[in-house]
This record gives structure tokens, C-alpha cells and sequence, in this order.
């Protein structure tokens, strides 16, 4: 892709260029297809009709189930997905294929040997068999009683044919057999399938043998090992002093003793402690009314204190008869005085008794911490000894299990060779097909189709990837990064009638309805793009009283004379003084189109000075002035000519005569007049044929000419098929609107 297109291309996919492409190239996609189904045709005329025959083996849970009720070692429970498919690779293997090929005689079997191909099929072998240099010089002295070889080359060509599928999520195995024989392929089915069971029987048998010989060796060494662990147990309990009641040691069992004794004896502590604190608090606060639970408990203090209360009574009474000073008063507040110390002397002998529970206390919690700690010690030495013992005894118990263990598989693994049971069966035998299965036309024909598909998409994409001419005005803009004035359709013109020819010497004579088509046809689409050329050149060049404007083009053969004759004409009918001169020195085009008949012109002017008003021609018609080039011999310096004070002093003549100097120049890419003389140019129209002229070229050749790509005003793309054009509009762009702006041309 060119630069500016990469760009210019979106990080998205373009699902309205895919469909532009596709319009384009549906044509070569529809014959590649044409040519795909031929071949396929081709191919199932000369195809080999082969026989398809299948047999279905159900892996049966529930004899796994009954086998693994009486071993665990034969019998594979298939609970997985990985196991199912293991079974099909077995069914692949050499061991079940040499079995079929032994059962059936295949070697000998003429039928089996003989393999019939189509006829792409033999050609491509023999292509590959001159390609094998290698097997040129391979040497072919193979025993023909080679039995083993041709065993297992019948067995490598059996597996060729064999597809074995499991169906869906289910234990069912699906084995489907071709051959061109159908008899042949429903005994082979038969035979896989029969050739399967018989192996997972042997397989079984195998390994429960190869089991129940590996047991017996490894029973008795567990034996003995079972025996030496739990011995050398007893001999470490003895050694070590670990006498054990019940579960636990005997040290522990005290331990634990003594800790909860401990415990209630802190509490009794603790309890008798505070009891002491409370009463002491009592005595030391004088408090009458504060007692403790022995207090109430105490039937002296309980008498004193019915005593107080009885006396503070009656001397209440008496006090709030006789008054406070009374004998009577006076003499019980004496006797409550009396009992309320006899009631703190109680308190006091109860303080005592608290305070020999609490020695009792400490003394018992005393003696219980040292016999923990003489305990703890005792206790810590056995656990330390312990830990040796407990591994001892997880060595002797698993030797012990492990026995047990391997003396049940043993049992198991004997009584399993004599139980003929497998975890397979069939429950499809195959029969011979009356139709073959192969090759299917549908699918082989709809293969040849994609494929002859695949193939045009390719041809159609590489042809896009090759297409890299300017087809619309984005192509122009994203390219060349100049204005796109318009489109000039591809027009059919007609050689004027000889009654037309020439009335005056100095009449401009068109020998082409072309060079006269933006008269003819002024409300067409060339002319609107011509239109739109003056209106940038008027918006460009807004102070120059004449503009000299010319037209170049990439390469030769794109119009450019042909839109510069239409374009002065253009100019010339709307009324402006209007001068066209034909630039090219090398292949004066414009002047072979309307001046052919011209006997001097621009070279005269500029070499031999004749007066340039002489060597004009004039349209009556439109009141156009043309300067031809008439060449009579090369002229190896046409840039030089261009360039001259000759080509500047009758451009300013031109100028003060016209509103417009419209010079048709030479092409960019062969020659560098343009360059020359493109300082005495205002403006530049730029010429690029459709679907012919190549980006990189107009866009190189501009990026070379900074002054002509300054001063060009835009791009007409000549020569629009506008047929093909719509297959290059994408949604958005001026050329998909051309359908509803179309009907202000008028093309016809």
C-alpha cells in the first residue's frame, strides 16, 4: 500500500470496503467457484466408491462395577473423560490391527491388497513418487516371504481406513471401517470389535498375574517387618519405664490429678482469704450494722444483737417521754454500749477462726504446688521418651495395615484370573452397506466450491492490492493532499462531417465531437467539473486581471489536451476573453485536435519573433483564441523555449489582450517543460486519468515540482467510467450521492 493510504486506513475493520470489494471482484469469485465445481465434478467421476461399515462398543459400567467388587486391581472404572479416550487409541494400536490382520488372513487376501484410486489420486502418486529423489536409488531387494513386514504393512494400511469416535458424552465408542468392498469392511468392523474384547480380557488376565506374583514377594517382607516394629514397641516401653493405664501414661493420669486438686485448693484459698479481708474491713470501720455470713450464722451475736436493738428501742420510748437526760435513758444507752462491744468481741474470735482457714489453705495449696511440679518434671521426661515411642508405633501400625492390605489385594488379584469379566461389550455388529458412503457429492462438491472460492478471493483480493489508480475524490484528497474539482466521464467521440472542415484559414477546425463536448453538452457532469476549475482559479487568483492557468498531467495519454480545449472553450462561452496555447513542443496534441491544419504557431513566435496576433486561430462559435505549436523537426530544447524572454514578453502580450491564458503544458514524468516555465504560471489544473493513473506516480512526480503542486488548484480525474465508478462510492462520500445529484446533468 502507498503511505498515505496506510495513513489513511482505519484500525477497524471497513465492512463497506469489503463490500465494495466484493461488488467488484464477484466476478472472478463466481468463475473461481465455476472452476472449483468442475474439478469437483471431474474428481467424483473418477472417484473410487468405498463402503463404510461400523460397530459400536458400549464401555459397560456395570460390569466394571462387578469386577471391582471382587478386584480392584483388573478392573478400570472409567469415571473420566481421559479413560474414554484411551480406549480409543487402543483400538488404534498395532497389538488389536496385527490381530485383525491375522484373524481375517489379510496378507493373503487379494481383495484387501489391491488399493484403487481415482485419477487425481494416481497422478499425484506418481508426481510424488518422481519427486522422491530419495527413492530413486532406495534398494528393492525386500524378501517377497517377508512375513513380519507385510504384517505390518497390512496392519499400517488397516488403520489408514479405520476411524474410531466416541458419540457424544456417552461410554459408547464408534468404529467405522472403508474399504471398496463392502463385505470386506463389515468383517473388518466385526473383527476390530471382536479383536478389542479378546485384548482386554488378556490385558486383564496379565495384569492380575503380574499382580499376584508381585504380592506374594512383597507379603512376606511385610510380615516380617510387621512383626519387628511391633517388638521393638514392647521393648522401648519396657526399657523406658512407660507404664500406661489405659490410654494414657500413669504419669500423666497423676498429673492431672494433682492439677485439678491444686485448682480447688487456690480457690478455697482465694475465698478464705477475702472472707478475712471483708470482716477485717468491719472491725477496723467500727461498723455495728456490717456483718458477715457467720455473724448471722452465730447464735451469740444473733442474742447481743436482739439485745442492742431491744434496748435502743425502750430508751427511744423513754427519751421521748422523760427526755435524754433521764436515769433510765442514760442506763441504756449504757447497756447498748456494753452489747455493742460484746458483738465486736464476736467479730474479732470469727476474724480468728477466718483467719486459720486461710493458714489451713495456704499451707494445702503449698504442699499441692510442689507435688505438680515433682509431677510436671516426672511428666515432661515421659512425654520426651513418649515421642519416640508414638513413632515406633505409627511404624508398627502401618506395617500392620500395609500387611493386611496387600494380604486382601492377593485374595483378590487369585480369584480374579479365573473371573472372566471385561468392562466392554458390543452392542452394534456391523453389517455390509448397500450404497457407498464415500465420496459424499454434496460435501465434495461444496469443498471444490470453497475452495475455488478461497482461490477467486485471493485473485480478487491481489487485484485490489494491484488496483493503486485514482478512483474517487478521497483517493485525490488523501494522496496528493490537493482540492478534487470533479470527474470528467468517459465520452465516445465522433469525427466531424468534412461539410465542417475548414472556412477560414485562421478557424480553429475540431476534428472531434470531443473537443467540442462542454458546448454541446453544457449541463453535463465535464462540464460542471471544468466549472468548478474556473471557480478555484477565480477564488485563488481574486486580483489578477488575466490568469494564466495550465494544465499538466502525470504521464501521457490522459486527456489533459482534450480537458484543456473543453476548458478554454468553457471560458471563452461564458464571455471571457479567452487565449489557449498549446505548450507542448514535444507532441502538440491540442494543436493535432483543433489546429491541424496550421501552417505556423508558437514556435515561429518565440524563435523567429513573428507577431503572435498573426499565428492565432479563432472559434467564431465561442470567440476562442488559440495559439497552435506547429513542430517540423525535434526540438531537443523545448524547456529552454519555455522558459525564454520570448515565452514571458507574449504571455504579457497574451495577458493585456485576455481574461484567461489557458496553456495545455507537457506531462509531468517525461519531460521538464512544465517545471521550466512554472514561474510564469498562476495557477495549475492537474490531469489524472481514471482507474490508469497510479497514485505513487502523481503523488512523486508533485512531491518533485513544490512550485506546480503550490500553485495547483485541484484534480480532475478524465476518463470516469461511471459504471464502474459506482462500484467504488463508499457511504458518505461525494461519488455515493452522484445518483441524487445526477439529475441536474444533462449527459446526453
Amino acid at each position: 500500500m502507498d503511505e498515505a493510504d496506510r495513513s489513511a486506513s482505519s484500525d477497524l475493520i471497513d465492512f463497506e470496503a469489503l463490500v465494495g470489494v466484493a461488488r467488484r471482484q464477484w466476478f472472478v469469485l463466481l468463475c473461481a467457484m465455476g472452476v472449483g465445481a468442475i474439478f469437483g465434478f471431474a474428481y467424483l467421476l473418477t472417484a473410487v466408491p468405498y463402503y463404510s461399515s461400523s460397530v459400536t462398543v458400549l464401555i459397560d459400567r456395570g460390569n466394571t462395577q462387578l469386577a471391582g467388587q471382587l478386584s480392584s486391581i483388573g478392573g478400570a472404572v472409567l469415571d473420566d473423560e481421559g479413560s474414554v479416550l484411551s480406549q480409543v487409541e487402543v483400538f488404534r494400536s498395532d497389538t488389536i490391527a496385527l490381530s485383525v490382520v491375522d484373524k481375517l488372513n489379510l496378507v493373503g487376501d487379494p481383495v484387501f491388497q489391491v488399493t484403487p484410486g481415482s485419477l487425481p489420486t494416481k497422478v499425484l502418486n506418481a508426481i510424488r513418487s518422481l519427486s522422491d529423489v530419495s527413492g530413486w536409488f532406495a534398494s528393492d531387494n525386500v524378501p517377497e516371504n517377508d512375513l513380519a513386514s507385510k504384517r505390518q504393512a497390512a496392519a499400517e494400511k488397516l488403520l489408514e481406513e479405520l476411524d474410531v469416535t466416541r458419540v457424544g458424552r456417552t461410554y459408547v465408542l464408534k468404529l467405522d471401517y472403508l474399504s471398496p468392498s463392502s463385505e470386506l469392511a463389515a468383517k473388518i468392523a466385526n473383527a476390530f470389535g471382536d479383536a478389542y474384547l479378546i485384548d482386554k480380557l488378556n490385558s486383564k488376565y496379565d495384569a492380575t498375574r503380574r499382580a499376584s506374583d508381585w504380592l506374594q514377594d512383597r507379603i512376606a517382607e511385610l510380615r516380617q517387618k510387621s512383626v519387628d516394629s511391633d517388638l521393638a514397641v514392647q521393648k522401648f516401653r519396657t526399657a523406658n519405664g512407660l507404664v500406661s493405664a489405659g490410654s494414657v501414661l500413669v504419669a500423666d493420669q497423676q498429673l492431672s490429678e494433682l492439677n485439678s486438686a491444686l485448682i480447688v485448693a487456690q480457690s478455697d484459698s482465694a475465698k478464705a482469704e477475702a472472707r478475712l479481708q471483708r470482716i477485717q474491713q468491719i472491725i477496723a470501720s467500727g461498723q455495728g450494722d456490717a456483718v458477715v455470713t457467720d455473724v448471722l450464722a452465730s447464735t451469740v451475736s444473733n442474742e447481743l444483737r436482739q439485745k442492742y436493738l431491744d434496748a435502743s428501742k425502750r430508751e427511744a420510748q423513754i427519751t421521748a417521754r422523760l427526755g435524754a437526760n433521764h436515769i433510765q435513758a442514760i442506763r441504756l444507752r449504757s447497756e447498748m454500749s456494753e452489747y455493742q462491744r460484746l458483738m465486736f468481741e464476736e467479730l474479732n474470735r470469727i476474724a480468728e477462726s477466718y483467719k486459720s482457714d486461710l493458714n489451713v489453705a495456704k499451707a494445702r495449696e503449698k504442699s499441692l504446688t510442689e507435688s505438680v511440679a515433682q509431677a510436671t518434671g516426672i511428666s515432661a521426661t515421659a512425654n520426651e521418651t513418649q515421642v519416640q515411642l508414638r513413632e515406633l508405633e505409627r511404624e508398627s501400625e502401618t506395617y500392620k495395615n500395609l500387611y493386611q492390605t496387600f494380604l486382601q489385594r492377593y485374595q483378590e488379584a487369585v480369584q480374579q484370573q479365573s473371573f472372566p469379566v471385561t468392562e466392554a461389550r458390543i452392542i452394534t455388529r456391523a453389517s455390509p452397506a448397500t450404497a457407498p458412503s464415500h465420496p459424499r457429492k454434496g460435501v465434495v462438491l461444496a469443498l471444490f466450491c470453497v475452495i475455488g472460492a478461497a482461490v477467486g478471493s485471493g485473485l480478487g483480493a491481489f487485484r485490489e492490492f494491484r488496483d493503486r489508480f485514482f478512483r474517487t475524490g478521497d483517493h485525490v484528497r488523501n494522496t496528493l493532499g490537493l482540492e478534487f474539482l470533479g470527474t470528467a466521464p468517459l465520452v465516445s467521440g465522433t469525427r466531424i462531417a468534412s461539410a465542417e472542415q475548414i472556412s477560414h484559414p485562421q478557424s480553429i477546425v475540431k476534428l472531434s465531437t470531443i473537443s467540442n463536448y462542454v458546448i454541446d453538452h453544457s449541463l453535463s457532469s465535464f462540464a460542471e467539473a471544468l466549472r468548478s476549475a474556473k471557480l478555484a482559479a477565480d477564488l485563488a487568483l481574486p486580483n489578477k486581471q488575466c490568469k494564466i492557468i495550465g494544465v499538466v498531467s502525470s504521464l501521457p495519454g490522459e486527456g489533459k489536451s482534450t480537458i484543456a480545449i473543453n476548458f478554454a472553450e468553457l471560458l471563452a462561452n461564458q464571455g471571457s476573453r479567452t487565449i489557449l496555447i498549446d505548450g507542448d513542443l514535444r507532441n502538440p496534441g491540442t494543436t493535432r485536435a483543433i489546429g491541424r491544419h496550421a501552417q505556423a504557431g508558437l514556435l515561429e513566435a518565440l524563435v523567429e519573433n513573428v507577431e503572435p496576433s498573426g499565428l492565432l486561430l479563432h472559434n467564431p462559435r465561442t470567440k476562442l483564441s488559440f495559439m497552435p505549436a506547429v513542430i517540423k523537426h525535434r526540438i531537443p530544447h523545448s524547456s529552454e523555449l519555455l522558459a525564454s524572454n520570448a515565452m514571458r514578453s507574449l504571455l504579457t502580450t497574451f495577458s493585456s489582450q485576455a481574461d484567461y491564458v489557458v496553456i495545455d503544458l507537457p506531462p509531468l514524468g517525461p519531460v521538464v517543460d512544465a517545471r521550466a516555465i512554472a514561474s510564469r504560471i498562476d495557477a495549475f489544473v492537474f490531469v489524472a486519468e481514471w482507474g490508469s493513473t497510479t497514485r505513487r506516480v502523481a503523488r512523486q512526480l508533485l512531491s518533485d515540482e513544490d512550485e506546480i503542486r503550490r500553485k495547483c488548484l485541484g484534480v480532475i480525474l478524465n476518463k470516469v467510467d461511471q459504471e464502474k465508478m459506482k462500484l467504488y462510492r463508499s457511504y458518505g462520500s461525494t461519488e455515493y450521492y452522484y445518483s441524487e445529484y445526477s439529475k441536474y446533468y444533462q449527459n446526453e
